[in-house]
């Protein structure tokens, strides 16, 4: 098992619980983007991948209120 993750911030907007939302794991060396996967093959074609990669999408509002987080 890899390294534990903790949540920074979510979508505001989230009515469910399970929204976009930005993790760090506990060594602060990583984090993971949990958002909406990106399947409309002109942006997945913007990207240029290599394989073993994804794209997600996120609100605006999960980044920012990371941003605008005390540290």
């Amino acid at each position: 098992m890899g390294t534990p993750l903790r949540k920074l911030s979510g979508d505001p907007e989230c009515k469910n619980g399970t929204c976009p939302t930005l993790w760090g794991t506990n060594d602060g060396k990583d984090y993971v983007v949990q958002g909406y996967v990106i399947t409309d093959p002109a942006r997945l074609a913007q990207l240029d991948l290599p394989e073993g990669e994804t794209a997600v999408m996120v609100p605006a509002a999960a980044l920012e209120e990371f941003f605008r987080a005390p540290r």
